[in-house]
């Protein structure tokens, strides 16, 4: 009898067990599929529900918040103004770098670049072929798109082989012997979808989609045209860049590819100021440590987007999972660029007041006070950043030290050819294009101009592939998340 019951309470227990085993199933589908819901609602629609995303403070921002802001200049400058246009627009809140872009963060740059062409190097059999520089197979043995292993290090003490690999990307000063990094190989491949683009209706795969009124007849072998970038090295080592138009046969159509050469023009020191003597600046200023924290130059605005694609990847790298939220990394159009500059009351300029100095005579910014007192200020050129009071919006240096490239194209219309809402004019140049199509707006000011060149509204240009030692970058990111923001009225 004693056995029987043993068993007996054994047999209970396993019900128990099966009975909230069944119902943790249940539990577990109505969660995933939503089958309860139904029922405990009423049959009402009632929505899904899932865990937003909260996007962390990228390293070195801080966020910008949507607003209104009144666009331009409205008192014109009698000295240097031409009439220049005035709008009232609105834009989304944004995450912006609150320093320029400094030469060690540029160098960092630099640096994976040289990087990844010496592991290229490493792996290719002319200079030894060690096959572990780059990872062809997956853990299980399966093929995977070649790329570079970053896990393993670089030789500290290289083997002949490996120290061909290294030599190869340097070359000798032929008068003083020193052994320089050869710029002229670091160039950066980059791709970049072109979303916006590829949701134009008039590029839908499907003809029938391409035009909703129903009273124009639809032509089932109508071709579309679409114009894209692509790049690559030539047999010479020479990097070729084209603009060409094809038939859209699929989304791919929409992958723009750039190569960029992204050691900056150092050289800009000499160039854009003759009969001077700045070959000090020209043999230090990127290289030399001290100048780590001021911020770099001599960058076109092609390379400025080349360093915003790279950051871009290496972020989303390191993220996992929630890289699918994070919006990439890029220049600020021109009326963010403005907007944020303004600060939260939208001054004439990123401070308080009128003024460029304190009743003590401190300057607020790095310029050219009066008629060309370069030091007045304290400097002779740039300074280090962040050296001046941020303005409302936790910026620095949003007047003066360099001006900035921006993503927007620069023409004479300038706002007035825009949107009001997130107001932007995009234009990429081809290779062939006329000249004055590749004009950039440059805003902010630097420690070259005067007074009136600083102001927040203040705008001017430069063309895309021309490196100037006054001219810098900051990147702007859009917020993942634009919910968290709270409005806010401006002060009138």
């Amino acid at each position: 009898m004693g056995d029987n019951k043993i068993i007996s309470t054994i047999m209970d227990i396993r019900k128990i067990i099966a009975t909230v085993f069944a119902l943790a199933m249940t539990l577990a589908l109505t969660s995933c599929f939503g089958s309860k819901m139904a029922s405990a609602s009423g049959g009402e629609v009632t929505g899904t529900s899932g865990r937003a995303f909260t996007e962390p403070t990228p390293y070195g921002m801080t966020m910008v918040k949507r607003g209104h802001l009144h666009m331009g200049i409205d008192k014109q400058d009698s000295l240097w103004g031409r009439p220049t246009p005035v709008k009232d627009i609105s834009v989304e809140g944004f995450w912006m770098d609150e320093r320029e872009v400094t030469n060690s963060q540029y160098r960092q740059f630099v640096n994976y670049v040289r990087d990844s062409i010496l592991r290229e190097r490493l792996a290719d059999p002319a200079y030894g072929g060690d096959e572990t520089y780059k990872i062809e197979e997956d853990k299980y043995g399966e093929p995977v798109t070649p790329h570079l292993n970053w896990k393993k290090p670089l030789p500290r003490k290289p083997n002949e082989d490996e120290m061909r690999a290294f030599e190869s990307l340097y070359v000798t000063n032929p008068v003083t012997g020193e052994k320089l990094l050869d710029g002229s190989q670091l160039n950066y491949r980059y791709e970049i979808y072109d979303y916006a683009e590829a949701a134009k209706r008039k590029y839908r795969l499907n003809p029938a989609e391409r035009n909703l009124n129903t009273d124009i007849k639809v032509d089932p072998n109508e071709q579309v045209w679409i114009s894209k970038d692509t790049a690559y090295i030539d047999d010479e080592g020479k990097i070729v860049r084209q603009t060409i138009n094809r038939q859209l046969t699929g989304p791919w159509d929409f992958l723009n590819t750039y190569i960029v050469n992204v050691y900056p023009d150092t050289t800009c020191w000499v160039n854009d100021f003759p009969n001077a003597d700045n070959e000090v600046y020209m043999r230090h200023y990127f290289s030399n440590p001290a100048y780590n924290d001021y911020p770099v130059v001599g960058v076109t605005w092609e390379q400025a987007n080349a360093f915003c694609a790279w950051r871009t990847d290496y972020l989303l790298k390191g993220l996992g999972g929630a890289a699918r939220f994070v919006q990439r990394y890029r220049l600020p159009t021109e009326a963010e660029w403005e907007y944020a500059a303004r600060g939260k009351d939208q001054n004439e300029f990123p401070w308080d007041n009128a003024d460029v100095a304190t009743g003590n005579g401190c300057f607020y910014a790095n310029f050219k006070p009066d008629r060309g007192n370069y030091t007045k200020d304290g400097n002779l050129i740039t300074s280090r950043t962040g050296i001046y009071q941020p303005n409302s919006n936790g910026l620095y240096d949003m007047a003066g030290n360099v001006a900035e490239w921006t993503s927007t194209i620069y023409t004479e219309a300038g706002v007035e050819a825009m949107n009001d809402i997130n107001p932007q004019l995009k234009y990429n140049a081809a290779i062939e294009d006329p000249y004055r199509l590749k004009k950039k707006s440059v805003r902010g000011g630097s420690w070259k101009d005067p007074e009136s060149h600083i102001r927040s509204a203040w705008r001017s240009f430069e063309y895309q592939n021309q490196p100037r030692s006054y001219i810098g970058f900051r990147c702007v990111r859009s917020l993942a998340n634009t919910t968290s923001q709270k409005s806010k009225k401006t002060k009138k």
